[in-house]
């Protein structure tokens, strides 16, 4: 028996998280060979489920109020290696490969690149490729 569109986007395994009140649940994206952090997102029940179905990161964006496929516009795709749930079901991690090295929307290849040094924040990671000439100056 085929599953319905409905099955695929709400299976069983989705009831075992802990989403919050606006049922969301945040996402750590990670390289799968090296361990390093790239970036933390939100995921519902349909961007998880379809991140799962589809091999590659979606996410939910609460700025627009709609699903993002990571790298739609920039080409920089994360395609899911491994995803693990932690010990309290309410964080997930996507093991991932980085598709062009950069996950930060600055840029970089992590959204992670500030350090605090002598009470502020300063940048450690260099800028690999200028936003606008990965997303378009607007």
């Amino acid at each position: 028996m085929q599953d319905s569109p409905d099955n695929v986007l709400q299976p069983d395994w989705l009831d075992d998280i802990k989403w919050t009140d606006d049922g969301l649940v945040p996402a750590i994206a990670q390289d799968a060979d090296n361990g390093d952090i790239l970036m933390m997102a939100w995921m519902n029940r349909e961007s998880l489920a379809l991140t799962v179905q589809e091999g590659q990161a979606v996410y939910w964006s609460r700025s627009r109020g709609k699903l993002w496929r990571k790298g739609e516009s920039s080409g920089h795709q994360q395609v899911l290696r491994d995803i693990r749930l932690d010990c309290d079901a309410d964080v997930i991690l996507l093991k991932v490969e980085q598709k062009g090295g950069i996950a930060c929307h600055t840029g970089r290849r992590s959204c992670f690149y500030r350090t605090l040094k002598d009470g502020q924040w300063v940048s450690a990671e260099p800028v690999l490729k200028d936003p606008n000439a990965i997303y378009g100056s607007n």
